[in-house]
């Protein structure tokens, strides 16, 4: 793949850099070449990495191509009095970002300033952020995309286990276990490469489920397909376990041994028996038998969620009912057994453990823990007393804009078209006195801002990222970036210095983990045992890995040297021995269905949700300044079940308005029997008339604060 625009790291070497792609949290390994003109740089296959061994989807493949000078920012943009972006220097910009993030700290407040963060950004540029707004800025106004992804997910891992990490067993033993539930999630259009695994379950024996409203591309794949109502997710994780009690299926010793709170989440699995949970879900009978059977019958399995289940209002309880089911019948805490997520960002792991979430301190510390903000403080320099306490969620911070946050520092996000209620979120971020956006390209977001930061991308710097296993991985510069455009690092050191603060803040990603380590060590996600080399040498590391400790101080050795213990070897698989609790066991949380926040009814009769496409990511931003990509995904459609067609009297490909009480988004009809004919699905990765997003309920979670992107009440129409 050839990239005009952007120069080798060293234009004389043709050295090969082992790096991985920018997109999802698989974070496939590939290499990158220079090309022999040296205007360039080629992906080649890196067949050594174990997570694709090679395989790469479209984007990874074409992910060069954002690389280009033709389509990314290459120099700071100002508004002008004229309400224009125009180019200014970098001094110029930074100089006015400083001004107008304190300029409004003077006049309101520290909490007037907000900071808004992304699941893209590198470990050491998240825990730089999180830190320049505690530090730099004194606010508590921070969150960031990542709280979209999975929060709902680690709300319910910290509930169960007293630790969040997406998959607590990497992904090589999908193949081997004997079953594998799939909720809500469609990894041949969102991560294919991870699609294999689940095929090699298959070839090896095991069995899968899969549960979607959809017949997508990962159904066809499996032995078992659920479609229930979307958001009734929680009521089938409960009727499952009802049947698994009745049938005898329960593990008594492990519950006994390795767990709490038994009886009271069993009570509340016993009241939804199977012809109750068939009338919610619209899933027979027979088919959650069946389910059941698969699933017990073999001697380990697993289940394994996603945005599906994730992204409502109810999403930590829906969690915490397959967990439940998990550890109900013995699948956690074993070799080959388990709950876990599927991360879906890039970074989405590694961007919360380190600073960048409302209520959280580098090592995945809570930031209301007095000995946790005492540890972080001593490394950052500062009084613990002086560490603002916890902000606003994601999109409460989003909804506070232009009220009571004022100024927004925004990297690496475009919420304009990814956050729920998009319309509104919109009208909120054109009503700031200051926006300033640091990216790669000028997104939708961008587009609104007083100040446009062009900045580095994958390829053109270093930095670790956490993928969904866990596993702390290292890209390395591969291009030099075009002039004009520099790192995040730099952009947070040149704001600091301009706040009175520039030592505080290096520029090497290296030194910025090196920080990092120690602010993480003795911290849940510790990764004070990880180092760039180790990163290297052993393929990734995965956390928690303690660093090294003396075994005995040297006046104790006879030889006059420590004995050195070996090196942490990091931590592939959780909860083996005991689960992160204090007392070590499992817990087991009560949970009950309850409806979605919003049901049809006469004037809303149907219910939208909402995904991606293979050939898109997220917000589309980069992907769909990419040729190939859109040729493959063009725009966005509707997906609808051929009776609700007829009724309305719309044909393929017509467009189709879909109306919810948010507003209204048009689209063309994409007509297919693999989805219910009470359902339309909407993928989100476009502005304009064809935002999803615009529809979107953005509904609470009370325990994650995750909106509700999966379910809302929704008419449609011919437009």
């Amino acid at each position: 793949m050839h990239t005009p625009g952007a120069a080798p790291a060293d234009t004389a070497s043709s050295a090969v850099t082992a790096t991985h792609c920018p997109y999802c949290a698989l974070q496939c390994g590939m290499n990158l070449r220079p090309e022999p003109d040296g205007a360039g740089v080629a992906v080649e296959e890196r067949a050594d990495f174990p997570v694709n061994r090679g395989a790469l989807c479209g984007k990874g493949r074409t992910a060069p191509s954002v690389l280009s000078s033709r389509v990314r920012l290459t120099q700071p943009l100002v508004r002008t009095h004229a309400g224009r972006l125009e180019p200014a220097t970098w001094e110029e910009a930074l100089d006015a970002v400083a001004e107008g993030l304190a300029r409004t700290r003077r006049s309101h407040g520290a909490d007037a300033v907000g900071v808004f963060g992304g699941g893209g950004l590198t470990n050491e540029k998240a825990y730089a952020l999180g830190k320049f707004a505690r530090v730099a800025l004194r606010t508590s106004q921070i969150d960031y995309n990542g709280r979209f992804c999975m929060s709902s997910a680690a709300a319910a891992h910290q509930r169960a286990f007293g630790l969040d990490r997406g998959l607590p067993f990497p992904l090589e033993d999908i193949p081997r276990t004997g079953c594998v539930i799939l909720v809500g999630s469609n990894p041949a259009e969102t991560m294919p490469p991870a699609l294999r695994f689940f095929r090699e379950l298959r070839e090896n024996g095991g069995t899968l489920i899969v549960v979607d409203p959809r017949r997508t591309r990962t159904a066809e794949q499996a032995d078992l397909h659920l479609a229930p109502r979307p958001g009734t997710d929680l009521a089938l994780a409960l009727g499952l376990l009802h049947l698994v009690v009745a049938g005898g299926h329960t593990d008594e010793e492990f519950i006994a041994e390795r767990t709490t709170g038994w009886e009271e989440a069993r009570a509340g699995a016993m009241a939804h028996w199977p012809e109750l949970v068939e009338r919610i879900t619209g899933v027979p009978v027979p088919k959650l038998r069946e389910a059941v059977r698969m699933f017990c019958e073999p001697s380990s399995a697993m289940v394994l969620t996603a945005r599906g289940p994730e992204q409502q209002s109810k999403g930590t309880d829906t969690v915490g009912a397959w967990i439940n089911l998990c550890l109900a019948t013995g699948r956690a805490g074993r070799p080959l057994s388990g709950y876990g997520c599927l991360t879906g960002q890039g970074n989405g792991q590694g961007g919360r453990e380190h600073g960048q979430k409302a209520d959280q301190l580098p090592g995945y510390r809570k930031l209301t823990d007095p000995a946790a903000r005492a540890h972080v403080a001593g490394v950052w320099g500062i009084d613990p007393d002086d560490l603002p306490g916890p902000g606003r969620s994601a999109y409460e911070l989003l909804d506070a804009l232009g009220s009571e946050v004022k100024a927004l520092l925004l990297m690496g996000s475009n919420p304009v078209v990814s956050a729920p209620r998009a319309a509104h979120v919109e009208e909120r971020i054109r009503s700031l006195d200051f926006l300033a956006v640091a990216d790669v390209v000028l997104s939708e977001t961008a587009a609104l801002a007083d100040v446009v930061l062009p900045v580095t991308q994958w390829a053109e710097e270093t930095g670790t990222t956490t993928n969904l296993e866990g596993r702390v991985l290292l890209r390395r510069q591969a291009l030099t970036a075009p002039p004009g455009v520099r790192s995040d690092l730099e952009v947070l050191h040149g704001l600091a210095a301009r706040l009175g603060m520039p030592k505080a803040f290096p520029t090497a990603p290296e030194e910025v983990f090196e920080e990092l380590r120690r602010a993480s060590a003795g911290g849940p996600a510790d990764y004070s045992g990880i180092s760039y080399a180790r990163i290297e040498a052993e393929q990734g590391v995965f956390w928690p890995c303690p660093a090294d400790s003396r075994a005995d101080s040297p006046a104790d050795s006879p030889s006059g040297e420590a004995d050195r213990p070996e090196p942490h070897p990091g931590t592939p698989r959780l909860f083996l021995d005991r689960f992160a609790t204090e007392d070590g066991r499992a817990r087991f949380v009560p949970v009950t269905h309850r409806d979605a926040a919003e049901v049809p009814d006469a004037e809303y009769p149907l219910l939208l949700t909402t995904g991606r496409v293979v050939a898109q990511y997220q917000s589309g931003a980069q992907t769909r300044r990419v040729e190939e990509l859109n040729e493959a995904a063009p725009g966005p459609f509707v997906e609808l079940h051929p009776r609700l067609a007829a009724r309305i009297g719309v044909a393929d490909g017509a467009l189709l308005a879909v109306t919810s009480r948010r507003g209204r988004a048009v689209a063309p009809a994409r007509i297919t029997d693999t989805i219910r004919a009470d359902t339309v699905f909407m993928p989100f990765h476009w502005p304009g008339e064809g935002r999803a997003n615009t529809l979107t309920n953005p509904a609470l979670d009370p325990t994650s604060r995750m909106p509700e992107f999966k379910v809302c009440a929704v008419r449609v129409e011919p437009a």
